[in-house]
């Protein structure tokens, strides 16, 4: 490598070459339902010098696949969320004012419980895998991998079947699936970071990171 045809230039002229650790042990599947990735890793225990052999890899990543899904006590893993923008949110609203069915709804909400305000709450997700797809859509392409961004559940999305919460409203802490409903070439894997609530955060939610559960 230093064009040194004698057997001894390594120790003349102090060169090291790379060593890392032994591999650790593969990491679990990253999703508890279908395929996903597993990684594991070494780590350098002496750095290469004066033109010693360059360090390798020290990171590995395969596939893997669970098929017990009917096995995991939290549907919600399951499930695959939904995504229309958020600015379709007013679009679907009826007017407070003039609808006088919604605001009858809104005066005894008891009565109507899948269109109850109240439930309403909204969700924060890590994006960690989206579809090149999504980069030629205008509504969804700030769904970049490890950008974040929030999914307000609203009360006309809200599902009895599912305890009065939305489809897809994903696990804290655990891989979940998502798809844009109106262009279903852009879709990935998100994490949940954060617990439902009433409110998402504004840094967070801005107008092109906000979007709807449908």
């Amino acid at each position: 490598k230093l064009g040194d045809c004698c057997d001894d230039f390594k120790q003349a002229c102090g060169v090291v070459d790379c060593q890392v650790t032994p591999w650790g042990p593969w990491s679990t599947c990253d999703t508890d339902c279908g395929p996903g990735m597993m990684s594991r890793s070494r780590s350098i225990q002496i750095q290469p010098q004066n033109g010693g052999r360059h360090c390798p890899s020290l990171q590995q990543r395969r596939g893997c696949h669970v098929s017990d899904c009917h096995h995991h006590q939290d549907t919600a893993i399951r499930e695959i969320a939904m995504l229309l923008p958020g600015s379709l949110s007013h679009i679907r609203r009826a007017n407070d004012t003039s609808d006088i069915r919604r605001n009858l709804r809104l005066k005894d909400p008891s009565e109507h419980p899948e269109h109850d305000p109240e439930r309403e709450y909204c969700v924060e997700f890590e994006i960690l895998k989206a579809s090149k797809a999504c980069r030629k859509e205008p509504n969804f392409k700030s769904l970049r991998e490890g950008e974040r961004t929030c999914v307000k559940c609203e009360s006309e999305a809200l599902r009895k079947n599912l305890g009065w919460r939305c489809q897809g409203h994903g696990v804290e802490g655990k891989t979940t699936r998502w798809t844009a409903l109106s262009a279903p070439h852009c879709h990935g894997k998100w994490l949940r970071v954060q617990e439902a609530n009433k409110e998402c955060s504004p840094k967070t939610c801005q107008d092109e990171h906000a979007f709807i559960f449908v």
